[in-house]
């Protein structure tokens, strides 16, 4: 397990970044709200962070604990991590280069170009985004920063962690959506085995879910409603033994499920979130995690990035 992130090095990256990010919001629930069992739980509000999504802590994390060569620094993403990247450099002044696969959503493709970051839209997975990106990092110089196997990324996700336990207070489990493994690898390093930390992936992803079954990152099928930000094709290396060590148990969701928990979130708590961020909430709709009564559940809503929201035209005046 990599010794550099742990809960005193995340306390310290919280400390650099704070002035960067924001204090995201809980709110307390109950299931019966959202038409399923009674139960407590604690909705961690991170698609209000800047950006839209969590992964604008890891960015700044990679921007302000590293140095960035003149070339600028360079990310492949499936959509919000260069989202993340795109807001961070412009927020610190830093030249950035995104590139994404065709599968993300034009919400995401938008704000990287909004942010002025130089944009490459290519390929159809992750993985083809990646491949491109090293090869212009090889020529360019630039500072390669990726979106979960990264040790600053991981410590920069470890602080949402931080600042939930500074929130929520004790929590008896907590729900991560996982794609690469970054999100999770953090949480999961923060809270160590004092908190239950659950794992949840599609049906359609299940990356982590195959690489604890054949006991190291292993390719994994990739696809579903949200392949644009829950679809690498394995696990990173270095997240991988952090969430061996300290994630309870991983659970899958369909697609299905996803949707009805989007729908139930805006419904119940008129919570917007995109796919992959409703895939945590996603396993208590379907029943993939049954909580034991009296648990006190923690659910990472941990991005925004969709145009999947209709609204009324507002009503002329009187």
């Amino acid at each position: 397990m990599n010794a550099s992130v742990n809960p005193a090095a995340i306390t310290e990256t919280f400390e650099r970044i704070r002035g960067h990010v924001r204090e995201t919001p809980i709110v307390a629930v109950d299931g019966a709200d959202f038409g399923f069992a009674p139960m407590r739980l604690v909705l961690k509000l991170e698609q209000l962070q800047h950006s839209g999504s969590f992964k604008a802590r890891g960015a700044f994390a990679n921007l302000l604990l590293r140095r960035i060569p003149p070339a600028g620094v360079t990310a492949a993403s499936g959509g919000n991590h260069g989202v993340a990247v795109a807001f961070a450099a412009r927020a610190l002044g830093v030249r950035a280069k995104i590139f994404l696969p065709t599968v993300a959503s034009p919400a995401k493709i938008a704000r990287i170009r909004g942010y002025g970051a130089d944009l490459v839209v290519g390929g159809e997975l992750y993985a083809d985004a990646l491949a491109a990106s090293e090869v212009w990092i090889k020529t360019s110089g630039s500072l390669p920063v990726h979106a979960f196997d990264q040790v600053e990324t991981m410590l920069g996700t470890g602080t949402l962690a931080c600042e939930l336990e500074r929130q929520a207070g004790a929590l008896d489990s907590v729900l991560v959506a996982v794609g690469g493994g970054g999100l999770i690898g953090g949480i999961s390093a923060w809270y160590g085995r004092r908190v239950r930390v659950v794992g949840v992936e599609p049906q359609a992803s299940p990356t982590l879910f195959r690489a604890l079954e054949a006991g190291r990152p292993v390719d994994a099928e990739t696809g579903g409603i949200a392949a644009d930000s829950l679809a690498p094709r394995r696990v990173g290396e270095l997240n991988f033994p952090i969430a061996r060590a300290n994630v309870e148990r991983v659970v899958l969701v369909s697609d299905e499920a996803i949707v009805a928990a989007q729908r139930a979130l805006w419904d119940g708590a008129r919570i917007v979130a995109e796919p992959g961020a409703a895939a945590p909430f996603a396993a208590l709709v379907s029943g993939a995690y049954v909580p034991a009564p009296g648990e006190r559940v923690g659910v990472v809503v941990c991005g925004a990035n969709t145009t999947a929201v209709e609204f009324a035209d507002p009503a002329p005046h009187a």
